[in-house]
């Protein structure tokens, strides 16, 4: 009898519940409601202004040519495009390498005594601004060595460095210390332990936080415009010029001409929705591990 009536508590509450506070709950919810779609309504926005303004662009040429001259009709971004790839494929080389390593040390090492400063430069770095990096890699490599898709790699992978840092410490320390304990109770050692159990344990995580580090850098043009400086052509040859979608969507909207502008809401609009997939692909892929 106690159990029929536990259980239709809930339900009997809910049908008692005075008009003030059945007003109150929907008020509630209208405004939970509310500050959701404030929160979705600029991602839409920003994707129904391109899909309106650069869908017409996307053609085949747009994927297999190169820009045409300024203020003509036609051609593409197939130079941006493989430009991008490969910067963000030099750049994870950097950011996956030192950002994991880093993010092993802080949650595996809590008591050494570099401890404290690795954590304050991983913050440090977190907070610097994108121009401020690209003017760090022009002073140490473009005077140097000129313009090239390799400075701005490094300018890209300097900015994934905290962002993988921060996103693997996390994720290693929610790996059960009894994990690392039976792997110790086998007489091995503990970098070991923490390559061989430990680290495919959050390999899932990890994956994620470099994907979403990658849309985070992806879409970068301030440090490229110190470093990658751009090129019409097409260069997979990391050591000279080499342009990306940021910078010509930067140099398409600050054109004068309307194609151009165009050809830059186009590319804009294949940069959101590389980003936007690449999200989708962490959090998947974060679900499933």
């Amino acid at each position: 009898m106690s159990a029929v009536t536990r259980t239709s508590t809930p339900m009997t509450i809910s049908a008692t519940l005075s008009p003030a506070r059945k007003a109150k709950n929907a008020l509630m919810g209208g405004l939970i409601l509310l500050a959701t779609l404030l929160v979705v309504a600029p991602l839409i926005l920003i994707f129904v202004y391109l899909i309106k303004e650069g869908l017409g662009a996307m053609n085949l040429d747009f994927f297999t040519k190169v820009p045409a001259p300024e203020g003509e009709t036609g051609g593409g971004m197939l130079n941006a495009i493989l430009g991008t790839l490969e910067m963000l494929a030099m750049a994870s080389v950097i950011g996956v390498t030192v950002g994991v390593a880093g993010g092993i040390f802080l949650a595996e090492y809590p008591k050494h005594p570099l401890m404290p400063t690795i954590r304050m430069i991983s913050d440090v770095l977190a907070g610097i601004p994108a121009i401020v990096m690209g003017l760090v890699a022009y002073g140490l490599i473009v005077l140097k060595f000129g313009f090239s898709g390799l400075a701005g790699a490094l300018a890209l992978g300097f900015l994934m460095i905290p962002i993988v840092v921060r996103t693997s410490e996390e994720v290693l320390k929610l790996v059960p210390q009894t994990v690392r304990e039976a792997g110790l109770a086998l007489g091995l050692p503990k970098w070991l332990v923490t390559l061989r159990i430990v680290l495919p344990a959050a390999a899932g995580g990890i994956v994620t936080g470099v994907m979403l580090a990658l849309a985070r850098v992806a879409g970068e043009a301030a440090p490229l415009l110190f470093t990658a400086f751009g090129n019409n052509l097409v260069n997979t040859n990391p050591l000279k010029p080499m342009s990306a979608l940021p910078l010509e969507i930067y140099r398409g909207a600050t054109s004068a001409y309307d194609e151009n502008q165009r050809m830059a809401k186009a590319g804009a609009l294949l940069l959101i929705t590389l980003i936007f997939v690449t999200s989708l692909l962490a959090r998947r892929f974060s679900r499933r591990k």
